[in-house]
Formats: structure tokens, sequence, C-alpha cells
């Protein structure tokens, strides 16, 4: 089978023209050895998954609840339904081959991959995120990561069905999106950041306006009013490039009642804590971090970096957030909300993060230090 594909795709290479069966089965022909109509449509069947859609992947990104597909080379296909990572039967001919299909996707999105720029990070047509990087920067070859957007996002009583926070604490981060606190979800890589996101944003009320700023279009909220705007890397020129600190200072110029920044990795730290210290209440946005204690280092090391000293920073956070809801991966590869938590102000003027709840993997929540002041400021803010 391998010897007639490669076959095939020398022939038709040289003479361009649409991908037929007719065509297959004449260059099969012409190999030399009589094909029944079986072995044509197999070739035909494999290559037309070479050019269209994502190849042999394709499969695997049409099961129900996959979210990421990962390729390590040609050997090596893993795939997540939300219990950690699974290995496939998928399988590359050969390095090529996961390379073209690298190659063929970053096409699609209008990027250009080679030896001169071996990564890319963007997303597809059909809202999949793609991030490849070409061997042999990469080892044991070729390696493609696809993230499959879910096509309505999960709503807050899908989260507890599916065991990601209990009905208790559902009511809780509800009443922080109704009564417009500003909060941050934190979590490390693949611990359901952006579906508790999409999901909080989906209880806001329909009379209000959201403007999400994201650097890949992820967020998906049930919600009648939602403004996007998408970072866009440079072009092969190296012009054209938009960043998240310019998109947040557009979307303050677009009337949000809610200004949402999907993932706060850089300097546009900076932009959204003044935005949500100057009356847009209610703002939000997700943000990589170890625990909900390290959120103000975290916040400080990109405030730094940004140009805003270490003070003002603190500063800026102490008056912007209200609340952070922590995220994590258990074990056994299940995504939970793991802490709530909320920032205090301590005795050197800087800002510490102090836990209001903690959730234990087997659903028991134990009340922290901060529980009495967390229902103080929901309380608050539902007089006010």
């Amino acid at each position: 089978m391998t010897g007639d594909l490669e076959a095939v795709r020398e022939r038709l290479a040289r003479e361009p023209g649409d991908l037929t069966p007719h065509r297959v089965a004449v260059a099969l022909r012409e190999s030399g050895r009589p094909v029944g109509d079986a072995t044509v449509l197999a070739v035909y069947e494999a290559l037309r998954r070479d050019v269209v859609g994502a190849g042999p992947l394709e499969p695997l990104l049409r099961l129900p609840g996959v979210s990421d597909v990962l390729v390590n080379g040609a050997e090596h296909v893993y795939l997540d339904r939300g219990e950690g990572l699974e290995p496939t039967d998928v399988r590359f001919p050969d390095e090529e081959s996961v390379r073209r299909l690298a190659q063929r996707l970053a096409a699609l999105g209008g990027r250009r991959l080679d030896d001169a720029s071996p990564y890319v990070d963007l997303r597809l047509a059909d809202g999949s995120r793609l991030h490849a990087v070409l061997s042999p920067v990469s080892r044991p070859g070729t390696v493609i990561s696809l993230r499959v957007p879910r096509a309505t996002a999960f709503s807050l009583p899908e989260l507890v069905e599916a065991g990601t926070l209990d009905a208790a604490t559902a009511r809780l981060v509800a009443a922080v999106v109704e009564s417009r606190l500003a909060f941050l979800v934190t979590g490390g890589t693949g611990t359901g950041k952006t579906t508790l996101l999409s999901a909080l944003l989906s209880l806001v009320d329909p009379r209000e306006r959201l403007v999400l700023v994201e650097d890949a279009s992820e967020l998906r909220p049930e919600h009648p009013h939602v403004v996007g705007l998408e970072s866009r890397p440079p072009n092969i020129e190296g012009a054209g490039a938009i960043d998240l600190r310019t998109l947040v200072r557009q979307a303050l110029r677009m009337r949000p009642d809610r200004l949402v920044v999907g993932e706060v990795r850089g300097g546009e730290i900076v932009d959204l804590l003044a935005a949500l210290n100057t009356g847009h209440e209610g703002g939000c946005g997700t943000l990589h971090a170890n625990s909900a204690l390290d959120v103000p280092s975290r916040v400080e090391a990109l405030a730094l970096a940004a140009g805003l000293g270490r003070e003002a920073a603190h500063s800026q956070l102490a008056s912007a957030v209200d609340v952070v809801l922590h995220l994590g991966r258990g074990r056994d590869g299940r995504r939970r909300l793991r802490q709530v938590a909320v920032p205090v102000r301590t005795p050197a003027g800087l800002v510490a993060m102090e836990a209001a709840l903690d959730l234990a993997p087997d659903g028991g929540a134990v009340p922290g230090p901060a529980a009495a002041r967390l229902d103080a400021l929901l309380a608050r803010r539902w007089s006010a």
C-alpha cells in the first residue's frame, strides 16, 4: 500500500490536476501491475486524506469529547478526552508525512512553515488551534498539537456533572459573575481555564456587551452580544503584527460591559489592570499560575517585564481583581476547581492571596481564612 501511494503521488505531481479515482487508477496501471477497484479506492481515499482536512488525524478530531490531538513524530499519536492522554493506533508512514501535514495545515492558516521558520501557532478556519514544530528542532520528529474547540460552550450544570466543581461551588462562582466582581481563572496548561471562563461568561446578563480579546479565538460563550478581537502575528515580511496590548486598548473604546482577556501572558496585564481600575466592573481573564497563592508573583513578573514597577503592580492588582478561581488536574487526568481565593494587603503594602475555599479532589470543600471576606464582598456588591 505504501509503495502504491508513493508511486501514485509522484505520477500525479508530474501532471497537475484534480484528484479523482480515475486519475489514481490510471497512475496505478502505469506502474505496471493490474489493480482492482478496491485498491484504487483505498489509494484514492488515502491520498484524499493527505490533501484534505487533517489527514489521518481527521477521524480522531471527530471523536466525541476530544479536546486535543498530539503528534510526536511518525510513531506516536495521542488524544485527550478529558481524562488524560490516551495513545491511539494512528501512525504515519514516515517523518516526511508528518512534516507534509504540518506544512499543509500551516498553509491553510496563511502561514509559512519550513526550515527558516520551523514553528507555527495559529487558528485554522474551523476554529481548531494548531501548533507545530519541525524536526530537527523537535524530536522524536515533527510535533503537531491540535486543540479542538467545542461546538458550544459547556454550561455550568454540565461542568458540575463532569466533576469540575460541585453544586455549591457552582452557585458561588455564579454569584461572582452576577455581582460583577472582577476575577481571574488560573491554572496550568490544559486544566480547563478557557472551558470554565466560557461557562461563566454564558451567565452574564444578555443585556450586557462582552468584548473578548484573545491571542487565538477559543472562548465560545453562549451569549447574544459577543464581540471578539484576535491578535495577529507578523507576516512573512515581518510586518502587520497586532498584539494583545493594542487590542485591549481598542476594546476599551468599544463600550464593553465586560472586558475579557482570554489569556494574559505578557504586557497586556498592565492594560487589563488599568481598565479594571477605571470603572470596568466584572472584567476577567485567564492566567497561567501554579496556584492561586502564586498569582501576585506571576502578575508582578509580567508587569515588571512591561515596565510597571513592583509597588505599582501590587497596588493595581489589589484594587483591580476581586477573586481568583484556580483549576488543577488530578492524578486521574480530570480537571477540577481546586481553590477560590481573594487578594489581601500585607503590612509591607504588597498583595498576597488568601484562600476563601479549598476543594479536595473527592469533592469536599473546606472554607479558608478569607471565606468571610469573600462573603462580605459579594454582599456589598449585591446591595450596591
